[in-house]
């Protein structure tokens, strides 16, 4: 079993910056990747970032060269360091766990982002 909690969402200006964390707990060593996602009221839930196990990166097209995914081993911490932010970045994010085993996924509670002047 594994539990995600997010956390560093809050309210900034365009342009500003906001790093988000997710740490996990639990059987933590059954996890093959940590997602970003993020969804906007009316809208659907769409992958923002992705990071292996192994390290890989994804990102998609609205993101990038804005947002960083990155992750501390040490404390079961994934963050998203989201700079240059846009009005149409408000959503609430949530982190994704794949894993192994069952259930094979996990999400977190989500934490919301407003970028508004």
């Amino acid at each position: 079993q594994v539990q995600l909690v997010e956390s560093g969402g809050g309210l900034v200006q365009p342009g500003g910056s906001l790093r988000l964390s997710c740490a996990a707990s639990g059987s933590i060593f059954g996890i093959v990747a940590v997602g970003w996602y993020r969804q906007a009221p009316g809208k659907q839930r769409e992958l923002v970032a992705t990071i292996t196990t192994g390290g890989r990166t994804n990102y998609a097209d609205s993101v990038k060269g804005r947002f960083t995914v990155s992750r501390d081993n040490a404390k079961n911490t994934v963050y998203l360091q989201m700079n240059s932010l846009k009005p149409e970045d408000t959503a609430v994010y949530y982190c994704n766990a794949e894993a192994t085993k069952r259930p094979y996924a996990y999400w977190g509670q989500g934490t919301q982002v407003t970028v508004s002047s």
